[in-house]
Parts: C-alpha cells; structure tokens; sequence
C-alpha cells in the first residue's frame, strides 16, 4: 500500500473506529503541519507533515538517534519496522536518508486506511496489514539493515513479540553487522525490561538499553530502548545525542539482566501503565 495524493489535510480533529478500538488524529495548535494519533485516548504517534525531523516523543527521538548513528550520515538503509501508527519514523528516515528502502508491519488496517486518507506518506514506504511476528517469518534472511519493533495492542507489547523466539526471527532478517531495536515500556521494578534485556542478550552478542535516569533508577513508568547487534553498537556517539535531549537519557551497555530469557511458554504482555500515565492533559 502506498500514500494517496499529498495535500495537507484541514486542520480539524477527525474520528474512526478502526481495528482496535477508536482513532483520532487532532491537529497541533501550536505548530502547523502537526498531528497527534491517539487510539482509545492513548497516544500513539506525532508527526510533522511540514518538518518530519520534527519528533515530539523522546523515545521517537532516541529511536531516531540510532537510525542517524548506524551508517555515515545520509546513506541509505533499509529498515524494517514492525508496528506503524502514523509512520513518524519511516517518514523521518524516508527525509534524513533519502532512497532507504523501508517496509512497515502494521496489524490494523483500518488505522492505515485512516493515515493514508488524512497523512499521506512519502514514496519509499511500503505498508502492508499483519502481524509482525507473521510478517517476520515470511521475510528473506539477511534482507534489513535495521528492525525496529514498536508494537503496542492499546498501551501495553503482545506476549507472542517478547520471546527470545520472536528476537531469533527479527535477528534472522538482519544482515551482518545489522540492528535490532525495540520500543518497550515499564515501571518499577523494571522486572520487565529487566527479562527482555536477557531475552534480548541470549539472541545479540551487544546489547545496550536506553532510558531516562529516573526510569533506568526504576523510580517511575516509562519507555525503555533496547537495541541489539551481533557486533559492537555506536554506544559513543549515540550516548552523546541522548545526553544534548531536552529531556536526557543515558544509555547502559551489557544491562543487568533476568536469570533467565523469556520463552513463547513464558512470555506475558508487558505491564500495564499508572494511571495518568499518558494523560492528554
């Protein structure tokens, strides 16, 4: 699937059931060209369609710094994402790095009717309707530079995308010297984050993981960052962007880790959030 016609959309709030539950795009006041997803009242994504460097979320922000880090500046990559909402990281990759070749994994296709009627995306990005762990089976070894799994049923990772099954076949689709990164979120005592570390660490030779202090000290809920590769990541460089954010994260190699990876017969949906937790107030 590919975007309509591009051609901003009126800047007005607009509503539809899709797939898992109620979409709403709302226009930003305060910044033409911006718009914020919210599905069942949780945001999903932001995106910019005048700026797409223009990343409002942190943990969209840190993504973003791994994706600039991995390869010289402006050279292109191909990157496979599992999980779309409205396509912020593609459309930030598809401008910083010109002809990447990016496929995204997005499970409601209603939701990605409702985008590409109201966000057109650039050329370059393919869409199709899946689930990402079936989509990762049917993808040719060695064929991604980069995965990036950020895939939330509501606000709250699927069980059957946390196993140490799940990295196997994300890192099978990688080519040497390839990236795994997955969006989580967790709060104290971050035993989740803790146990996907491990899982993470039993498929990746290099493991790192990212997260604002106050997350990583397990004082509150957040999102955590961990990446892996089977040799050694940009840790320097990457420490450096996250550290000059408004809101700094640090970044933690070889992370203390559970005893044991999650398994398929293990493995439980992350936990859900506080509540507030992503209050629109």
């Amino acid at each position: 699937m590919t975007g309509p016609a591009a051609g901003l959309p009126e800047p007005r709030p607009v509503e539809r059931e899709v797939a898992l539950g109620t979409a709403k795009l709302m226009p930003d006041i305060d910044d033409e060209g911006g718009w914020l997803l919210t599905l069942d009242g949780t945001p999903q994504s932001y995106v910019d369609l005048q700026d797409p460097t223009h990343l409002e979320f942190e943990y969209v922000q840190r993504i973003a710094h791994l994706l600039d880090v991995v390869a010289d500046s402006g050279e292109p990559l191909d990157v496979l994402h599992l999980g779309g909402g409205a396509l912020t990281l593609p459309r930030y990759l598809a401008h910083t790095r010109p002809g990447s070749r990016q496929q995204v994994v997005e499970v409601d296709g209603p939701l990605t009717e409702f985008i590409a009627e109201h966000l057109p995306w650039p050329s370059g990005i393919d869409v199709v309707v899946g689930d990402a762990r079936s989509a990762l089976e049917s993808v040719a070894p060695r064929t991604f530079d980069v995965v990036v799994a950020d895939v939330f049923r509501g606000s709250r990772t699927p069980a059957h995308l946390t196993s140490v099954e799940f990295v196997r076949l994300a890192a099978a689709t990688l080519r040497p010297g390839g990236c795994y990164a997955a969006n989580l979120a967790d709060g104290p005592p971050l035993a989740f984050a803790k146990a996907q570390a491990a899982t993470v660490a039993a498929v990746f030779a290099h493991v790192c993981l990212v997260a604002e202090p106050s997350v990583l000290r397990g004082r509150r809920y957040g999102n955590v960052l961990l990446i892996g590769s089977d040799e050694p990541l940009p840790t320097g460089e990457l420490s450096r962007r996250l550290a000059s954010d408004p809101f700094p994260a640090r970044l933690t190699e070889s992370p203390q880790q559970a005893s044991e990876p999650v398994t398929d017969a293990t493995a439980e949906d992350s936990p859900p959030p506080p509540a507030g937790a992503f209050s629109l107030s």
